[in-house]
């Protein structure tokens, strides 16, 4: 969502500013504490500044602690500006969000997470639009209706300005609301096996984030300069640290601040003009679209779904068949790094191009590292997860590696294609973490470019997700989205895939794992990059 600054909002919140990361001599007592500068990542002044801006979300101008204060779906209104008895193809709809409180009354500011879209489920089609936040309790959408037929408008209040402050506050804090097992194994008496299983955490942030119990085995990453932290054992030595698996959540909420999160209150579709709009045929042509390659500007809307195929906006996509994939991929060695939703790219490729057969690396099917290999075009799809924080099933240690040391280990050719998603598992833990991370990233790209131009590198945006919580709220994900955007938008020969529009916009169901229709969809415009036409 967008923000709007206009000069008469009434009570407006300052903006938020997240501080500027400050080397470790600062004081370990504070929230904003860190072990590595801003400077150390390689991050300007001015980029800083420009991120900052980015991020900024408006909100209350006080502390909210009454319910009826807060945004209202059941009050809270959209209407069509100008409605006509039918529409064109190619033509643009303008939607007013009014919010409101529970007890009816306009809001003064801004800060709502709303989503928007049009859509038709019977033609299997939507199209995604941007919320823009007039920071006074309104909001608009420009709405493109590319299909000829009916369509519907839809939007639904994800999270009241409210909820949006808590996510804030919550996410900034050293208040860990994900835990993590690490499995210590070794020798016992007489020749018997060990095993201890503790808490485990990142460490960043205020007081060094995390501590527990008899703190703390120290494990840090050279290139990252990030620590992970784990509870002693109580038996073994620090050095006997085999698995790592995902642990269990802590709300830091208190009673007043559930109600808000309450499923009355989030993700909710609000009242409007909810009728068949009539879309005519439009004989003007759309003109020509250019091959898909590196350097694109991503467009909202960067595309729609008609009949369940996503049709691109921004560049010549196309349906792959079995046949195709398998030319497409001769000769190619995949990487991809992430998560599940990077892996289900895996499995998809795996299920679709004839011969790719996976290989028995002896490693959980689920948590990987996973490759496969076509012998006869000669393919090779590796996929590997990223470092730690993950919240996966129990898997070996050092198995976990971080994406910027994955990509430093690529030397990278006319052959070798990268892609790369890290999102779903930073929403628990601060951002400037993350921002940390992805210049660390960005690092290697960079260099990775340097050496070998001719290698295809594409950034996989996060997904929406079916949860809408504390712990994995789309805000969430849609604010490291803008990070990543915005720190990769200079470095030439990345491919950035916005699939957080073709995950938001679908009329089916969100879900953190999208359906199989929109992973191909996903996986054919991943193929429309590597083998553009």
């Amino acid at each position: 969502m967008r923000v709007l600054w206009t000069l008469d909002i009434g009570n407006q919140m300052s903006p938020f500013l997240t501080p500027r990361p400050k080397p470790a001599s600062g004081n370990k007592n504070s929230n904003y504490y860190y072990a590595v500068s801003s400077l150390d990542m390689g991050i300007s002044d001015e980029e800083w500044e420009r991120l900052q801006k980015a991020l900024d979300w408006p909100g209350p101008d006080k502390e909210i602690n009454q319910l009826n204060l807060s945004t209202s779906p059941v009050h809270s209104t959209f209407s069509i500006v100008g409605l006509k008895n039918s529409y064109k193809v190619g033509d643009n709809i303008s939607i007013i969000i009014t919010a409101r409180d529970h007890n009816n009354n306009m809001k003064r500011y801004g800060g709502d997470f709303f989503k928007a879209k049009l859509f038709h489920s019977n033609l299997k089609a939507s199209v995604y639009g941007e919320v823009l936040d007039h920071c006074n309790g309104t909001y608009s959408v420009v709405l493109l209706m590319p299909w000829e037929g009916q369509a519907q408008v839809f939007v639904r209040l994800e999270h009241s300005s409210e909820v949006v402050q808590i996510l804030k506050k919550y996410r900034e804090s050293s208040f860990p609301r994900s835990h993590y097992n690490g499995h210590f194994e070794g020798p016992g008496p007489e020749n018997t096996r060990i095993s201890e299983v503790v808490e485990c955490n990142l460490k960043w942030g205020g007081d060094g984030s995390w501590s527990k119990g008899n703190c703390c085995c120290e494990y840090e990453d050279i290139k990252m300069r990030t620590v992970w932290q784990c509870e002693r054992p109580k038996k073994l030595s620090c050095d006997k640290l085999v698995h790592h698996s995902m642990g269990g959540f802590k709300s830091p909420l208190n009673a007043f601040e559930n109600q808000l999160f309450t499923k009355e209150l989030t993700n909710v579709a609000i009242s409007g003009e909810k009728i068949n709009l009539n879309v005519l045929s439009n004989t003007a042509g759309n003109g020509t679209m250019e091959r898909c390659r590196s350097g694109l500007t991503t467009l909202v809307p960067a595309g729609f779904y008609l009949k369940d195929v996503w049709k691109s906006f921004i560049c010549n996509t196309q349906q792959f068949n079995s046949t195709q994939m398998a030319n497409c991929l001769k000769n190619k060695i995949i990487y991809l790094l992430g998560d599940s939703t990077t892996r289900q790219w895996f499995e998809y490729l795996e299920r679709n191009v004839p011969g790719l057969t996976r290989m028995d690396l002896h490693t959980p099917r689920t948590g990987g590292p996973l490759m496969a290999v076509e012998m006869k075009n000669n393919i090779i799809v590796h996929w590997k997860p990223h470092g730690v924080p993950l919240r996966f099933y129990k898997m070996l240690i050092t198995d976990l590696h971080h994406i910027a040391n994955e990509i430093d280990e690529i030397a990278g050719d006319p052959h070798a294609v990268v892609v790369f998603t890290i999102f779903a598992h930073r929403v628990f833990h601060p951002i400037t973490f993350y921002i940390h991370e992805v210049a660390k990233i960005r690092q290697s790209v960079v260099a990775l470019l340097s050496r070998a131009p001719q290698t295809t590198v594409i950034i996989k945006s996060g997904n929406t997700a079916g949860r809408k919580n504390i712990f994995q709220s789309d805000w969430l994900t849609m604010q490291l989205n803008t990070v990543m955007r915005e720190m990769f938008r200079d470095v030439h020969g990345i491919i950035y895939l916005d699939v957080w529009q073709m995950t938001s916009c679908h009329y089916l169901h969100e879900n953190i794992h999208p359906g199989p229709v929109i992973v191909a969809n996903e996986v054919n415009l991943f193929l429309s990059y590597v083998c553009p036409i």
